[in-house]
C-alpha cells in the first residue's frame, strides 16, 4: 500500500474525518502572504535537512551536479530543439551548477507475475513535520482480486496478448515511482508543510507501460487553484528547490507555462521522467475511475495498450502536437466497449454513483476499485475482433460532427452548446468535470490525419488480420 493519503491510509483521525475536511485547512490556505512565507521557508530551510535526501541509500550513485534548468511554453520539448545553441532556445532559468559527470544505471527490475492486479503495497512513512501534518493511522486494506488474461484463439489476438505481456508496467516500475514520490513529498513539505503529493495517471490507473512517465499532483488545498497565477508561483518555488537542493537526484527540471503549468524532471536514479502539477484534483479522481474499469473485465487492459501503441506509432497520440492525449484514447476505448450491441463495460458512475461521487474525500477514493465486483459480459468477442471493431467504429460509424463521447453516460450524446465545444473537431467528455479532454485537436489538418489513420488501419487489419500490418511488433516491443 502506498504511503500517501489516497492509497490506504486516511491522513487524519476519525474526528477530523467527521468534519469532511481533507487537510483541515482554511479556504485561504495559500494567500499572497503565505506564498511569501513559503519563499522564506525555501530560503531558510535547514540545510542539513535539505541535504538529508542525498545521504539516503538510493541506488549505487553519488550526488551529481546538474546543468541549467529550462522553462518552456509548451507541453513537450521538440526533438530538433535539443541541438540549438542556448540563445536560440526558449526562455530558461540558468543554474550555476556544472554539467552532469556521472550517468546512473537503471535500477534492476525484478520479474513479478503479470497476471494479477498490482497490489497497493505498504511502505511505512511518518511525516517529518508532525506539528503540521497529522500522522497516518494504519488500517487494513483488502488485496486486489486476481485477474487472469483472456484466452487467445487466433493469431491477431495472440499478437495483442504477447505485446501486452511484454510491455505492461511491472510492479517494480511502480515501486520506483512511488519511492521517488515519497522522498519528494518530504522535500516539498519544507516549502508547504501541509501539502500532499499524489501519484496519478497511467502509472496507477492500470494502463501504464514499462516506458510510461510518472504523473504527480501536488495538492496544497482543497479549493481550486488559479493555474495562471497561484499554481505557477507555487511551481516556481518547487522548481527552485529542485535546482538548488536536489540537484544530485533530479535532472533537467523544467517549468512549463502551459494552460495547466507543470514542472517536468527526471529522477536520475530510476531514470523515470515525471510531470508535476498543482491541485489538478480531477486527475486523482479519474485515476481511480479508470483503474476500476481496467480491472473490471480482462480484455480491457490488453486492448487499451495495443491501441495506445498503435496511435503512438502513427503519431496521433501527442496532445502537445495537436493530436489525441493518452487519456482521451483510453476514454475512447472504454466508450467503444460500452456501446457494443452486447456491452463489455457498463457506466460505473451510473451503477455506483456513491462510489464515484466528487464529494468523496480524496483519501478515500483509493478504496473504490476493490469494492466493485467484476462485470460479467455475455460478449465473447476476441481481442482481435475488438481491435478491428474499435477502428471500424471511429472510422465509419461515429458521427464526429454532432456527437460527443461520454463514458459517464455509456453512449454517444449530442454535443453541448457551450463555447468549449464549438468549432472542436473531437469531443470527449471528462467523466467528472465535463470538460473536453480532446480540446488539443483544434486544427482540421490534424483531425483529418487522425480520421485517415483510423480508416487506413481498419482496412489493412481487416484484409490481413495481422497486427504487423498496422503496428510493427518489433519496433513496439523495443520501445516497451
Amino acid at each position: 500500500m502506498f504511503p500517501n493519503s489516497i492509497l490506504g491510509r486516511p491522513p487524519f483521525t476519525p474526528n477530523h474525518q467527521q468534519h469532511n475536511n481533507f487537510f483541515t485547512l482554511s479556504p485561504t490556505l495559500y494567500s499572497h502572504q503565505q506564498l511569501i512565507d513559503a519563499q522564506f521557508n525555501f530560503q531558510n530551510a535547514d540545510l542539513s535537512r535539505a541535504l538529508s535526501l542525498q545521504q539516503l541509500t538510493y541506488g549505487n550513485v553519488s550526488p551529481i551536479q546538474t546543468s541549467a534548468s529550462p522553462i518552456f511554453r509548451g507541453r513537450k520539448r521538440l526533438s530538433d530543439e535539443k541541438n540549438l545553441p542556448l540563445d536560440g532556445k526558449r526562455q530558461r532559468f540558468h543554474s550555476p551548477h556544472q554539467d552532469p559527470t556521472i550517468v546512473n544505471q537503471i535500477v534492476p527490475l525484478s520479474g513479478e507475475g503479470r497476471y494479477s492486479m498490482p497490489p497497493l503495497f505498504h511502505t511505512p512513512y511518518v511525516p517529518e513535520i508532525v506539528r503540521c501534518v497529522p500522522p497516518f493511522r494504519e488500517i487494513s486494506f483488502l488485496e486486489p482480486r486476481e485477474i487472469t488474461l483472456p484466452e487467445a484463439k487466433d493469431k491477431l489476438s495472440q499478437q495483442i496478448l504477447e505485446l501486452f505481456e511484454t510491455c505492461q508496467q511491472q510492479i517494480s516500475d511502480l515501486k520506483k515511482k512511488e519511492l521517488c514520490r515519497t522522498q519528494l513529498q518530504r522535500e516539498i513539505q519544507l516549502l508547504f508543510p501541509q501539502s500532499r503529493l499524489f501519484l496519478v495517471g497511467s502509472s496507477l490507473n492500470g494502463f501504464g507501460t514499462r516506458s510510461s512517465d510518472g504523473d504527480l499532483c501536488l495538492v496544497v488545498k482543497e479549493e481550486p487553484v488559479n493555474q495562471k497565477t497561484e499554481a505557477r508561483h507555487i511551481l516556481l518555488l518547487v522548481h527552485k528547490h529542485f535546482c538548488t537542493r536536489l540537484s544530485g537526484y533530479i535532472d533537467r527540471p523544467q517549468l512549463i507555462r502551459a494552460k495547466v503549468p507543470i514542472v517536468k524532471f527526471r529522477d536520475k536514479v530510476s531514470c523515470v521522467e515525471f510531470d508535476l502539477n498543482v491541485n489538478n484534483i480531477v486527475g486523482i479522481r479519474n485515476t481511480f475511475l479508470l483503474r476500476t474499469y481496467a480491472y473490471l473485465e480482462n480484455r480491457v487492459r490488453p486492448l487499451v495498450l495495443v491501441i495506445k501503441k498503435w496511435a503512438n506509432h502513427h503519431e496521433i497520440n501527442d496532445a502537445s502536437r495537436g493530436t489525441l492525449s493518452s487519456y482521451s484514447l483510453v476514454l475512447m476505448v472504454l466508450h467503444y466497449l460500452q456501446t457494443l450491441p452486447e456491452p463489455i463495460l457498463p457506466s460505473l458512475q451510473k451503477i455506483y454513483p456513491e462510489s464515484f461521487s466528487s464529494a468523496i474525500q480524496l483519501h478515500l477514493v483509493h478504496q473504490t476499485p476493490c469494492n466493485i465486483p467484476p462485470y460479467l459480459s455475455k460478449n465473447e468477442s476476441s481481442l482481435g475482433d475488438l481491435l478491428l471493431g474499435f477502428l471500424k467504429y471511429y472510422a465509419t460509424e461515429f458521427d464526429w460532427n454532432s456527437q460527443m463521447i461520454s463514458v459517464r453516460e455509456a453512449k454517444a450524446i449530442p454535443r453541448p452548446d457551450g463555447i468549449e465545444w464549438r468549432n472542436k473537431y473531437i469531443c470527449v467528455e471528462e467523466p467528472f468535470d465535463g470538460t473536453n479532454t480532446a480540446r488539443a485537436v483544434h486544427e482540421k489538418q490534424k483531425f483529418d490525419m487522425i480520421k485517415d489513420q483510423f480508416l487506413k488501419s481498419f482496412h489493412r487489419l481487416k484484409n490481413k488480420r495481422d497486427l504487423n500490418s498496422i503496428l510493427p511488433l518489433r519496433t513496439a516491443l523495443l520501445k516497451r
